[in-house]
């Protein structure tokens, strides 16, 4: 397949080293240092046994109207990179272009082809103004929920932590050959995607402790199996996790997994920080919209209470603004 990975981080590229090596016909879209040592050396992805692996039949670009009309395009970047850049993404799409977003949270398309009384609402959380709605038509997208952990090591590095699963779906649960395509593509390429029929749930499924763990993280600067282990810390997340599985279950989500198990999976990740921590550490802008604030938006719609979710929104939005303001300040000193 010709393939544009839009995002070449470290998910999207994770998943474009690994396309490639499978023979995948692939465009990276970079940036800065990353996308100038990629067009030098190609993009590295080392293993988390220690494996390296070097796509060098690569192309590398920042500008997406130069890699072409592609046959699938996965969308790499954090969901809050993903609306400002939504209009360039057409110069890619042909008649029968599929689009694979991966980012965390509740997506910018959750009520696209849901079928519910919510059927066509935008979430504005994360796709303020229904940009990327207007920008992507439904049809062309596939779900995906994204497991695996990796990083950007080093400009034109990928270190891959842990996890291959890509469990892919259809938006209306229907069964199709494109989807089968994208499924088998992904296979060969060495990654677990099974096709789901209820790719929504599965997305709940990731999302419950992202929503609770990643902020309380961000705000405690504390690893999983701390916050877990803390007996404030461990009710504030089953608090919050009870929130969101209410508004849930009112969206007709089932969750195959009890809540005192999902808590338990993730102190089982032990010593762990989570993205939202180590964004914070980096001082990058943080996913709060897409993993809280989307949920606090979905409980009023659903005319949902949701105290303790709300509370945690609030405090993780101010802290990601003191830390961006500092930031901008700092570098307004140094140009100064």
């Amino acid at each position: 397949m010709k393939i544009c990975v839009v995002g070449a981080g470290a998910i999207g590229g994770y998943l474009g080293v690994k396309l490639a090596l499978a023979g995948e016909d692939v465009t990276l879209i970079a940036r800065g240092a990353h996308l100038e040592a990629i067009k030098k050396n190609g993009l590295k992805l080392v293993m988390h046994d220690g494996t390296e692996h070097v796509a060098r039949n690569v192309k590398a670009t920042s500008v997406m109207a130069e890699a072409g009309i592609q046959d699938l395009v996965i969308l790499g970047m954090k969901a809050h990179q993903l609306p400002p850049v939504a209009a360039e993404l057409r110069a890619m799409f042909g008649p029968q272009t599929i689009v694979v977003p991966t980012q965390n949270g509740i997506p910018f398309w959750y009520f696209q082809r849901h079928g519910g009384p919510l059927e066509g609402r935008i979430v504005e959380s994360v796709d303020p103004g229904g940009v990327c709605v207007k920008n992507i038509e439904a049809e062309r997208i596939l779900g995906c929920v994204v497991y695996p952990a990796s990083e950007i090591a080093a400009p034109g590095v990928i270190r891959h932590i842990e996890g291959d699963r890509f469990p892919i779906g259809e938006l209306d649960g229907s069964e199709t050959e494109r989807a089968r395509r994208v499924s088998e593509t992904f296979i060969r390429a060495g990654f677990k995607s099974p096709i789901l029929p209820d790719i929504r749930s599965e997305i709940w499924l990731k999302l419950w402790g992202n929503l609770t763990f990643n902020p309380i993280s961000a705000l405690t600067h504390s690893t999983l199996v701390d916050i877990c282990q803390y007996p404030l810390t461990r009710d504030l997340a089953a608090k919050m996790m009870t929130e969101a599985q209410t508004i849930a279950h009112k969206l007709n989500i089932h969750f195959r997994v009890p809540l005192e198990k999902r808590i338990a999976g993730a102190e089982k990740v032990g010593k762990h920080k989570t993205s939202m921590l180590q964004d914070l550490e980096a001082g990058r802008p943080l996913e709060v919209d897409a993993l809280v604030g989307a949920v606090v938006e979905l409980a009023r719609m659903t005319d949902t209470p949701s105290p303790h979710i709300d509370a945690v929104y609030a405090l993780t939005k101010l802290l990601d603004k003191t830390v961006q303001e500092e930031k901008a300040c700092v570098r307004a000193l140094k140009l100064a």
